[in-house]
Protein backbone atom coordinates (compact mmCIF):
# COMPACT_ATOMS: atom_id res chain seq x y z
CA UNK A 1 0.00 0.00 0.00
CA UNK A 2 1.45 3.38 -1.08
CA UNK A 3 1.92 6.05 1.56
CA UNK A 4 1.43 9.63 0.39
CA UNK A 5 4.54 11.87 0.97
CA UNK A 6 3.55 15.32 1.98
CA UNK A 7 5.59 18.50 1.07
CA UNK A 8 7.69 16.94 -1.71
CA UNK A 9 6.24 19.16 -4.49
CA UNK A 10 6.72 22.25 -2.40
CA UNK A 11 10.39 21.44 -1.84
CA UNK A 12 10.95 20.94 -5.54
CA UNK A 13 9.49 24.32 -6.31
CA UNK A 14 11.67 25.99 -3.67
CA UNK A 15 14.81 24.27 -5.05
CA UNK A 16 13.94 25.38 -8.60
CA UNK A 17 13.40 28.95 -7.45
CA UNK A 18 16.77 28.97 -5.69
CA UNK A 19 18.53 27.65 -8.79
CA UNK A 20 16.86 30.26 -10.98
CA UNK A 21 17.75 33.06 -8.56
CA UNK A 22 21.33 31.88 -8.38
CA UNK A 23 21.57 31.89 -12.15
CA UNK A 24 20.11 35.38 -12.35
CA UNK A 25 22.71 36.63 -9.90
CA UNK A 26 25.64 34.70 -11.40
CA UNK A 27 25.11 35.72 -15.03
CA UNK A 28 25.67 39.52 -14.46
CA UNK A 29 28.62 38.80 -12.19
CA UNK A 30 30.24 36.53 -14.77
CA UNK A 31 29.49 39.01 -17.58
CA UNK A 32 31.06 41.88 -15.60
CA UNK A 33 34.09 39.79 -14.80
CA UNK A 34 34.54 38.75 -18.40
CA UNK A 35 34.21 42.37 -19.57
CA UNK A 36 37.02 43.41 -17.26
CA UNK A 37 39.42 40.77 -18.48
CA UNK A 38 42.24 42.21 -20.60
CA UNK A 39 42.61 40.81 -24.10
CA UNK A 40 45.39 38.36 -24.57
CA UNK A 41 48.64 39.97 -25.83
CA UNK A 42 48.91 39.38 -29.59
CA UNK A 43 51.93 37.68 -31.00
CA UNK A 44 54.26 39.52 -33.42
CA UNK A 45 57.02 37.98 -35.49
CA UNK A 46 60.21 39.45 -34.02
CA UNK A 47 61.96 39.16 -37.35
CA UNK A 48 59.53 41.53 -39.06
CA UNK A 49 60.03 44.53 -36.76
CA UNK A 50 62.84 47.06 -36.78
CA UNK A 51 64.43 47.66 -33.41
CA UNK A 52 67.06 50.02 -32.09
CA UNK A 53 68.80 50.72 -28.79
CA UNK A 54 68.76 54.10 -27.07
CA UNK A 55 72.26 55.61 -26.99
CA UNK A 56 73.95 58.66 -25.52
CA UNK A 57 76.56 60.62 -27.43
CA UNK A 58 76.99 62.92 -30.42
CA UNK A 59 74.14 63.34 -32.84
CA UNK A 60 74.14 65.17 -36.19
CA UNK A 61 71.01 67.07 -37.11
CA UNK A 62 70.41 66.64 -40.83
CA UNK A 63 67.64 67.17 -43.35
CA UNK A 64 67.23 65.25 -46.55
CA UNK A 65 65.51 66.00 -49.81
CA UNK A 66 65.21 64.73 -53.35
CA UNK A 67 66.27 66.84 -56.29
CA UNK A 68 68.03 67.04 -59.62
CA UNK A 69 71.30 68.27 -61.03
CA UNK A 70 70.93 71.48 -63.02
CA UNK A 71 73.52 73.58 -64.84
CA UNK A 72 74.80 76.66 -63.06
CA UNK A 73 74.71 78.56 -66.34
CA UNK A 74 71.71 78.20 -68.63
CA UNK A 75 71.09 80.36 -71.69
CA UNK A 76 67.59 80.57 -73.11
CA UNK A 77 67.95 81.88 -76.67
CA UNK A 78 65.06 84.11 -77.80
CA UNK A 79 64.19 85.34 -81.26
CA UNK A 80 65.22 88.99 -81.56
CA UNK A 81 62.99 89.62 -84.58
CA UNK A 82 60.04 88.00 -86.31
CA UNK A 83 61.03 85.33 -88.79
CA UNK A 84 60.57 81.85 -90.18
CA UNK A 85 62.80 78.86 -89.35
CA UNK A 86 64.46 77.72 -92.57
CA UNK A 87 67.18 75.43 -91.20
CA UNK A 88 68.15 73.63 -88.00
CA UNK A 89 71.88 72.94 -88.04
CA UNK A 90 72.42 71.33 -84.60
CA UNK A 91 70.39 68.71 -82.72
CA UNK A 92 69.90 68.54 -78.92
CA UNK A 93 72.76 66.82 -77.12
CA UNK A 94 75.43 68.28 -79.42
CA UNK A 95 78.39 70.19 -77.99
CA UNK A 96 78.49 73.78 -79.20
CA UNK A 97 80.75 76.82 -79.00
CA UNK A 98 79.39 80.26 -78.22
CA UNK A 99 79.54 81.24 -81.92
CA UNK A 100 78.07 77.99 -83.26
CA UNK A 101 75.06 78.64 -85.51
CA UNK A 102 72.18 76.52 -84.23
CA UNK A 103 69.50 77.51 -86.71
CA UNK A 104 68.80 80.01 -89.47
CA UNK A 105 65.76 82.27 -89.69
CA UNK A 106 64.47 84.19 -92.67
CA UNK A 107 62.86 87.63 -92.71
CA UNK A 108 62.88 89.57 -96.02
CA UNK A 109 61.80 92.77 -94.25
CA UNK A 110 64.85 92.68 -91.98
CA UNK A 111 67.13 91.98 -94.92
CA UNK A 112 65.67 94.91 -96.90
CA UNK A 113 65.83 97.18 -93.86
CA UNK A 114 69.55 96.43 -93.49
CA UNK A 115 70.18 97.35 -97.14
CA UNK A 116 68.12 100.55 -96.82
CA UNK A 117 69.91 101.56 -93.64
CA UNK A 118 73.30 101.13 -95.29
CA UNK A 119 72.17 103.23 -98.26
CA UNK A 120 70.96 105.96 -95.92
CA UNK A 121 74.40 106.09 -94.32
CA UNK A 122 76.01 106.57 -97.73
CA UNK A 123 73.55 109.33 -98.58
CA UNK A 124 74.19 111.09 -95.27
CA UNK A 125 77.94 110.90 -95.82
CA UNK A 126 77.55 112.34 -99.35
CA UNK A 127 75.39 115.18 -98.02
CA UNK A 128 78.02 115.92 -95.39
CA UNK A 129 80.82 116.06 -97.95
CA UNK A 130 78.75 118.32 -100.23
CA UNK A 131 77.84 120.61 -97.34
CA UNK A 132 81.45 120.77 -96.18
CA UNK A 133 82.68 121.74 -99.65
CA UNK A 134 80.01 124.44 -99.91
CA UNK A 135 80.78 125.84 -96.47
CA UNK A 136 84.53 125.74 -97.12
CA UNK A 137 83.94 127.80 -100.28
CA UNK A 138 81.88 130.35 -98.36
CA UNK A 139 84.57 130.51 -95.72
CA UNK A 140 87.28 131.17 -98.32
CA UNK A 141 85.21 133.91 -99.94
CA UNK A 142 84.64 135.59 -96.62
CA UNK A 143 88.30 135.39 -95.71
CA UNK A 144 89.24 136.86 -99.07
CA UNK A 145 86.83 139.75 -98.52
CA UNK A 146 88.22 140.26 -95.03
CA UNK A 147 91.76 140.28 -96.43
CA UNK A 148 90.83 142.96 -99.03
CA UNK A 149 89.19 145.15 -96.41
CA UNK A 150 92.20 144.79 -94.14
CA UNK A 151 94.53 145.78 -96.99
CA UNK A 152 92.42 148.89 -97.63
CA UNK A 153 92.46 149.66 -93.92
CA UNK A 154 96.24 149.42 -93.71
CA UNK A 155 96.65 151.67 -96.76
CA UNK A 156 94.24 154.27 -95.37
CA UNK A 157 96.01 154.14 -92.01
CA UNK A 158 99.40 154.74 -93.59
CA UNK A 159 98.03 157.56 -95.72
CA UNK A 160 96.52 159.22 -92.65
CA UNK A 161 99.81 158.95 -90.79
CA UNK A 162 101.66 160.43 -93.81
CA UNK A 163 99.26 163.38 -94.18
CA UNK A 164 99.47 164.06 -90.48
CA UNK A 165 103.27 164.28 -90.59
CA UNK A 166 103.22 166.57 -93.63
CA UNK A 167 100.73 168.84 -91.90
CA UNK A 168 103.00 169.08 -88.87
CA UNK A 169 105.93 170.05 -91.11
CA UNK A 170 103.81 172.64 -92.93
CA UNK A 171 104.15 170.74 -96.15
CA UNK A 172 100.56 169.65 -96.30
CA UNK A 173 97.05 170.83 -95.57
CA UNK A 174 95.53 170.20 -92.14
CA UNK A 175 92.18 169.46 -93.76
CA UNK A 176 93.74 166.79 -95.97
CA UNK A 177 95.26 165.17 -92.87
CA UNK A 178 91.88 165.19 -91.11
CA UNK A 179 90.14 163.65 -94.12
CA UNK A 180 92.77 160.92 -94.32
CA UNK A 181 92.34 160.19 -90.60
CA UNK A 182 88.54 159.91 -90.98
CA UNK A 183 88.94 157.55 -93.93
CA UNK A 184 91.39 155.40 -91.90
CA UNK A 185 88.88 155.19 -89.01
CA UNK A 186 86.14 154.08 -91.41
CA UNK A 187 88.45 151.42 -92.87
CA UNK A 188 89.27 150.20 -89.36
CA UNK A 189 85.57 149.80 -88.61
CA UNK A 190 84.99 147.89 -91.86
CA UNK A 191 88.00 145.69 -91.10
CA UNK A 192 86.64 144.82 -87.64
CA UNK A 193 83.24 144.00 -89.14
CA UNK A 194 84.84 141.62 -91.63
CA UNK A 195 86.86 139.98 -88.86
CA UNK A 196 83.66 139.45 -86.89
CA UNK A 197 81.94 138.07 -90.00
CA UNK A 198 84.72 135.50 -90.43
CA UNK A 199 84.31 134.40 -86.79
CA UNK A 200 80.51 134.17 -87.07
CA UNK A 201 80.76 132.23 -90.32
CA UNK A 202 83.32 129.85 -88.78
CA UNK A 203 80.93 129.12 -85.89
CA UNK A 204 78.07 128.62 -88.34
CA UNK A 205 80.15 126.23 -90.44
CA UNK A 206 81.13 124.23 -87.35
CA UNK A 207 77.49 123.99 -86.23
CA UNK A 208 76.22 122.89 -89.64
CA UNK A 209 78.97 120.29 -89.99
CA UNK A 210 78.29 119.00 -86.45
CA UNK A 211 74.59 118.60 -87.27
CA UNK A 212 75.47 116.77 -90.46
CA UNK A 213 77.88 114.48 -88.60
CA UNK A 214 75.21 113.79 -85.96
CA UNK A 215 72.85 112.77 -88.74
CA UNK A 216 75.54 110.41 -90.09
CA UNK A 217 76.07 108.92 -86.61
CA UNK A 218 72.35 108.39 -86.25
CA UNK A 219 72.14 106.66 -89.62
CA UNK A 220 75.17 104.52 -88.77
CA UNK A 221 73.67 103.47 -85.43
CA UNK A 222 70.44 102.49 -87.17
CA UNK A 223 72.46 100.65 -89.81
CA UNK A 224 74.40 98.74 -87.12
CA UNK A 225 71.10 97.80 -85.45
CA UNK A 226 69.68 96.51 -88.72
CA UNK A 227 72.90 94.60 -89.43
CA UNK A 228 72.76 93.00 -85.98
CA UNK A 229 69.15 92.03 -86.55
CA UNK A 230 70.15 90.54 -89.88
CA UNK A 231 73.07 88.71 -88.28
CA UNK A 232 70.82 87.44 -85.49
CA UNK A 233 68.73 85.61 -88.05
CA UNK A 234 71.61 83.15 -87.73
CA UNK A 235 70.89 81.99 -84.18
CA UNK A 236 74.07 81.27 -82.20
CA UNK A 237 74.63 79.30 -78.99
CA UNK A 238 75.98 82.21 -76.94
CA UNK A 239 78.09 80.04 -74.59
CA UNK A 240 80.28 76.94 -74.77
CA UNK A 241 78.21 73.96 -73.69
CA UNK A 242 75.63 71.46 -74.89
CA UNK A 243 72.42 72.19 -76.75
CA UNK A 244 69.67 71.02 -74.39
CA UNK A 245 66.48 71.87 -76.25
CA UNK A 246 65.20 73.08 -79.61
CA UNK A 247 61.77 74.58 -79.21
CA UNK A 248 60.86 75.20 -82.87
CA UNK A 249 60.56 73.24 -86.09
CA UNK A 250 61.64 74.03 -89.65
CA UNK A 251 59.00 76.16 -91.37
CA UNK A 252 57.60 77.50 -88.12
CA UNK A 253 57.04 81.25 -87.89
CA UNK A 254 58.20 82.91 -84.68
CA UNK A 255 57.76 86.35 -83.21
CA UNK A 256 60.32 88.45 -81.37
CA UNK A 257 60.81 87.06 -77.86
CA UNK A 258 59.88 83.46 -78.71
CA UNK A 259 62.22 80.97 -77.01
CA UNK A 260 64.13 79.10 -79.69
CA UNK A 261 66.64 76.93 -77.82
CA UNK A 262 68.28 76.16 -74.49
CA UNK A 263 72.05 75.82 -74.05
CA UNK A 264 73.77 74.80 -70.81
CA UNK A 265 77.29 74.07 -69.59
CA UNK A 266 77.18 70.43 -68.36
CA UNK A 267 80.57 70.70 -66.65
CA UNK A 268 79.27 73.18 -64.07
CA UNK A 269 76.32 71.67 -62.24
CA UNK A 270 74.53 72.37 -58.98
CA UNK A 271 71.90 70.41 -57.08
CA UNK A 272 68.36 71.71 -56.64
CA UNK A 273 66.83 69.96 -53.63
CA UNK A 274 63.19 69.99 -52.59
CA UNK A 275 63.10 70.22 -48.77
CA UNK A 276 59.91 69.90 -46.73
CA UNK A 277 58.74 73.27 -45.47
CA UNK A 278 58.85 72.13 -41.83
CA UNK A 279 62.50 71.09 -42.16
CA UNK A 280 63.75 73.94 -44.33
CA UNK A 281 63.35 76.51 -41.52
CA UNK A 282 66.69 75.47 -40.00
CA UNK A 283 68.71 75.61 -43.22
CA UNK A 284 71.21 78.46 -43.54
CA UNK A 285 73.50 79.64 -46.33
CA UNK A 286 76.95 78.10 -46.20
CA UNK A 287 75.90 74.86 -44.46
CA UNK A 288 77.64 71.68 -45.61
CA UNK A 289 75.82 69.12 -47.68
CA UNK A 290 76.32 65.79 -49.44
CA UNK A 291 74.79 64.95 -52.80
CA UNK A 292 74.30 61.27 -53.65
CA UNK A 293 74.18 60.72 -57.41
CA UNK A 294 73.74 56.94 -56.93
CA UNK A 295 77.16 56.61 -58.54
CA UNK A 296 79.12 58.55 -55.96
CA UNK A 297 78.72 61.17 -53.23
CA UNK A 298 79.80 64.77 -53.86
CA UNK A 299 80.40 67.29 -51.04
CA UNK A 300 78.56 70.57 -51.40
CA UNK A 301 77.53 73.85 -49.80
CA UNK A 302 74.17 75.61 -49.58
CA UNK A 303 74.26 78.73 -51.80
CA UNK A 304 70.57 79.66 -52.14
CA UNK A 305 67.28 79.10 -50.33
CA UNK A 306 64.10 79.85 -52.22
CA UNK A 307 61.99 82.19 -50.06
CA UNK A 308 58.71 80.85 -51.46
CA UNK A 309 56.96 77.55 -50.73
CA UNK A 310 55.63 75.36 -53.55
CA UNK A 311 53.55 72.25 -52.83
CA UNK A 312 54.80 72.15 -49.24
CA UNK A 313 58.50 72.31 -50.16
CA UNK A 314 61.22 74.92 -50.58
CA UNK A 315 63.96 74.73 -53.19
CA UNK A 316 67.53 74.75 -51.86
CA UNK A 317 70.50 75.14 -54.24
CA UNK A 318 73.69 73.29 -53.34
CA UNK A 319 77.01 74.10 -55.02
CA UNK A 320 79.04 70.98 -55.81
CA UNK A 321 82.56 71.18 -54.39
CA UNK A 322 83.91 67.87 -55.68
CA UNK A 323 84.53 66.27 -59.03
CA UNK A 324 81.49 64.99 -60.87
CA UNK A 325 81.26 61.18 -61.00
CA UNK A 326 80.67 59.38 -64.30
CA UNK A 327 77.10 59.76 -65.52
CA UNK A 328 76.48 63.05 -63.71
CA UNK A 329 74.43 64.99 -66.28
CA UNK A 330 71.76 67.70 -66.10
CA UNK A 331 68.34 66.55 -64.83
CA UNK A 332 69.87 63.53 -63.04
CA UNK A 333 67.85 62.59 -59.93
CA UNK A 334 69.88 62.88 -56.71
CA UNK A 335 69.46 62.62 -52.94
CA UNK A 336 70.77 65.46 -50.83
CA UNK A 337 71.61 65.60 -47.12
CA UNK A 338 72.25 68.96 -45.43
CA UNK A 339 74.14 69.23 -42.13
CA UNK A 340 72.16 71.48 -39.78
CA UNK A 341 73.87 71.14 -36.39
CA UNK A 342 76.18 68.87 -34.39
CA UNK A 343 74.79 67.94 -30.95
CA UNK A 344 77.09 66.61 -28.22
CA UNK A 345 76.10 64.28 -25.35
CA UNK A 346 72.42 63.78 -26.06
CA UNK A 347 70.14 60.77 -25.66
CA UNK A 348 69.02 59.55 -29.06
CA UNK A 349 67.57 56.59 -30.91
CA UNK A 350 66.78 55.69 -34.51
CA UNK A 351 63.96 57.62 -36.10
CA UNK A 352 60.61 55.82 -35.72
CA UNK A 353 58.13 55.39 -38.52
CA UNK A 354 56.05 58.25 -37.16
CA UNK A 355 57.13 61.21 -35.07
CA UNK A 356 57.39 64.94 -35.52
CA UNK A 357 59.93 67.17 -33.75
CA UNK A 358 59.01 68.25 -30.21
CA UNK A 359 56.12 65.79 -29.81
CA UNK A 360 55.08 62.84 -27.66
CA UNK A 361 54.67 59.46 -29.36
CA UNK A 362 53.92 55.86 -28.34
CA UNK A 363 56.63 53.26 -28.76
CA UNK A 364 56.86 49.59 -27.79
CA UNK A 365 59.81 48.99 -25.45
CA UNK A 366 61.28 45.48 -25.53
CA UNK A 367 61.17 43.76 -22.08
CA UNK A 368 61.37 40.30 -20.54
CA UNK A 369 64.61 39.39 -22.33
CA UNK A 370 63.19 40.23 -25.71
CA UNK A 371 60.08 38.07 -25.37
CA UNK A 372 57.61 40.93 -24.94
CA UNK A 373 57.21 44.63 -25.61
CA UNK A 374 55.16 47.16 -23.65
CA UNK A 375 53.83 50.49 -24.85
CA UNK A 376 55.49 53.61 -23.38
CA UNK A 377 55.02 57.32 -23.98
CA UNK A 378 58.19 58.93 -25.31
CA UNK A 379 58.81 62.66 -25.66
CA UNK A 380 61.15 63.45 -28.56
CA UNK A 381 62.95 66.72 -29.30
CA UNK A 382 64.94 67.53 -32.39
CA UNK A 383 64.88 65.10 -35.27
CA UNK A 384 67.39 64.22 -37.95
CA UNK A 385 67.27 62.07 -41.06
CA UNK A 386 67.82 58.77 -39.24
CA UNK A 387 67.77 59.66 -35.53
CA UNK A 388 65.66 61.56 -32.99
CA UNK A 389 66.56 63.16 -29.67
CA UNK A 390 64.93 61.47 -26.64
CA UNK A 391 63.80 63.85 -23.90
CA UNK A 392 61.61 61.64 -21.69
CA UNK A 393 60.26 58.10 -21.46
CA UNK A 394 63.42 56.12 -22.25
CA UNK A 395 66.89 55.70 -20.85
CA UNK A 396 70.20 54.68 -22.29
CA UNK A 397 70.26 50.99 -23.19
CA UNK A 398 66.48 50.62 -23.68
CA UNK A 399 65.51 48.75 -26.82
CA UNK A 400 62.46 49.97 -28.72
CA UNK A 401 60.57 48.99 -31.84
CA UNK A 402 60.75 51.67 -34.54
CA UNK A 403 58.53 49.97 -37.13
CA UNK A 404 54.96 51.06 -37.81
CA UNK A 405 52.96 49.44 -34.98
CA UNK A 406 49.64 51.14 -35.65
CA UNK A 407 47.99 47.72 -36.07
CA UNK A 408 48.52 47.10 -32.35
CA UNK A 409 47.47 50.52 -31.05
CA UNK A 410 44.70 48.86 -29.04
CA UNK A 411 47.20 46.73 -27.07
CA UNK A 412 49.55 47.83 -24.31
CA UNK A 413 51.65 44.67 -24.60
CA UNK A 414 52.66 42.32 -27.41
CA UNK A 415 54.50 39.02 -27.51
CA UNK A 416 57.59 38.78 -29.70
CA UNK A 417 57.73 35.33 -31.23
Amino acid sequence: MDIQRRGVGRKKKIRLAIIIAACLIAIPIITLALSRLKPAAPGVDAGTVWRDTVKRGAMDLQVRGLGTLVPEEIVWIPATTDGQVVRRLVLPGTKVKKDTVIMVLSNPEVEQAAVDAEEQVKQAEAQYNSLKAQLDSQMLDQRATAATVRSDYLQDKLQAEKDQELAKLGLGSEITAQLAAAKADASAARNQIEVDRVAVLANSVAAQLAASRANIDQKRALCELKKRQLDQLQVRAGIDGVLQELSVEVGQRVTAGTTLAKVADPTKLKAELKIAETQAKDIQLGQSAEIDTHNGVIPGQVIRIDPSVTNGTRTVDVKLLGALPPGAVPDLSVDGTIEIEHLANVLYVGRPAFGQPDSTISLFKVVNQGKEAVKVQVKIGRTSVNTVEVLQGLKEGDEVILSDMSRWDAFDRIRLQ
